[in-house]
């Protein structure tokens, strides 16, 4: 299906829910429709599970649980192997399938295809190295043995901006640890889980391993299942408003859980930096994804001495971006993912242009059918702004000036997130103070995009708990237990 058209990639999509092995519609028969964002039309119907779907679901993860766990590593990573091998074939539709609907442009849609396939070729890996320890303790007296053991059925939740990365992310782990899953991906782009859990069958998954819920009442659907004795596990991705209430919920049942938060990430940009570098740096950490990730980088904090000719260098680049529907060829800046991403994007323009800030490309709503916001710098952002404040969410590129590092360092910490930094300077032992100053979970150092499958993503503060991806990632699947034997040489 190298050249598949719209029309026939949606019918191969599944429009049913996914339950121990099936493809069942909801039990009350509601349906919830999809659309493009780009132009506003639905895309697809499918079913909308309540209640009852979401304690089915949970029935059959439990019910899958021990026979997982009891399956060897090697088989479990192979059926992850074979599941991104059958991606790798199937790039040009999972690629079209994300850009209809979520929005990105075609292009960077085929990166988070390479960047999804690798935590399922990554996991794949991890799942024979599960390891664990023995020897003798201390006093002598018996021998210590640790090991690792599934913590059981999952609830995995995901976000509408990279519906395969978060997808494989927390599926692919999951499943080389042990564990079975409910997976709940968001209402705005639920297609893409449903295409990669049929991938997932094909790759040889067993009946119950996975299961999928697409529905519109979220906290209802998964309210029950957290509140159920026998899930173990949650991980979500989201905002931290939605995070907080989560853990809340986890709480009773005392969950593990894994909670990737919102950012607020700030980038750095000192005056002996490579500026060239920068602002490609720069480009690429703001307008990834139109602007829609929570990596993407926020406040734009650059000393005096470069300020302006780094403004002038990315206002150059920004307004020679193209926008438009994300399949059409050239196009650089898709849609946002709905009309109140839009308005959020400019309450905050606006409240910094109203404070002082200056605008230099932008500011506006596109007028044009679709949630299209123009891509945007503006400088001289002044403290007290909203934009400083909050996650923009959009293709907003707002720059704060400083004066010396300390300067900088305080801008930059001063916020209630902590997900990843961004610096620029070609002093190293000042890079070195900013890995050892900053307040995130993860740094760019003259790297403006940092994520890796082989590496843990993860922040601080309000962004979040636990970590994704790299050697840890498997570790927030899996229980440690402490065994204690009588020493085998004693009388």
């Amino acid at each position: 299906m190298a050249h598949v058209t719209e029309a026939e990639l949606l019918q191969h999509v599944p429009n049913e829910l996914y339950i121990n092995g099936e493809w069942v519609p909801a039990i009350d028969g509601k349906t919830l429709t999809v659309h493009d964002p780009a132009t506003g039309k639905v895309i697809k119907t499918i079913a909308d599970a309540g209640v009852a779907d979401g304690l089915a679901a949970l029935d059959a993860a439990v019910a899958a649980q021990d026979a997982w766990a009891a399956t060897p590593p090697r088989v479990r990573g192979e059926v992850l192997r074979r599941s991104f091998e059958l991606l790798q074939e199937r790039k040009h539709e999972f690629a079209l399938l994300m850009t209809l609907e979520m929005g990105k442009p075609l292009a960077e849609a085929y990166g988070e295809v390479a960047y999804g396939g690798e935590f399922l070729r990554w996991f794949s890996e991890e799942a024979v190295r599960i390891t664990g320890r023995y020897g003798t303790n201390p006093e002598g007296t018996g021998r210590m043995i640790v090991s690792q053991h599934p913590v059981g059925p999952c609830l995995l939740i995901t976000p509408w901006n990279f519906p395969l990365a978060m997808a494989t992310r927390k599926i692919a782990p999951a499943l080389a640890a042990g564990c079975t899953v409910v997976i709940k991906p968001a209402e705005l782009t639920p297609l893409t889980t449903l295409y990669l859990v049929k991938l997932l069958e094909e790759g040889g998954l067993p009946a119950g391993v996975v299961n999928v819920l697409t529905t519109s009442t979220s906290a209802d659907v998964s309210g029950p299942i957290i509140a159920d004795k026998r899930l173990r596990k949650l991980s979500f991705t989201g905002s931290t408003a939605v995070g907080q209430k989560l853990i809340q919920q986890s709480a009773q049942n005392v969950l593990r859980t894994s909670m990737e938060l919102g950012g607020n990430a700030p980038f750095l940009v000192f005056g002996d930096a490579d500026l060239d570098r920068a602002v490609e740096g720069a480009l690429a950490a703001k307008f990834r994804n139109v602007g829609q990730a929570c990596t993407a980088a926020n406040r734009f904090i650059v000393q005096a001495s470069v300020a302006d000719e780094f403004a002038r260098r990315v206002t150059d680049a920004v307004t020679g971006f193209t926008v438009g529907r994300g399949t059409e060829a050239g196009v650089k800046i898709g849609p946002l993912i709905n009309e109140d991403a839009v308005a959020k994007a400019d309450t905050l323009v606006q409240d910094a242009l109203g404070r002082g800030a200056t605008l230099l490309t932008g500011g506006h709503a596109v007028d044009r059918v679709g949630t299209f916001y123009e891509p945007t710098v503006i400088s001289g952002v002044q403290p007290g702004s909203d934009i400083l404040r909050e996650e923009i969410f959009g293709p907003v590129l707002s720059i704060i000036p400083f004066d010396d590092e300390e300067d900088a360092v305080r801008i930059a910490n001063d916020t209630e997130f902590g997900l990843v930094s961004y610096v620029y300077t070609q002093d190293l032992a000042r890079g070195q103070r900013m890995i050892e100053r900053l307040q995130t979970g993860m740094m760019g150092l003259n790297m403006g995009v940092v994520s890796n499958a082989a590496a843990p993503f993860g922040g601080v503060k309000h962004s979040g708990l636990g970590r994704e991806g790299g050697t840890e990632g498997i570790h927030e699947y899996l229980s440690t237990k402490y065994t204690l034997t009588p020493d085998p040489f004693a009388a």
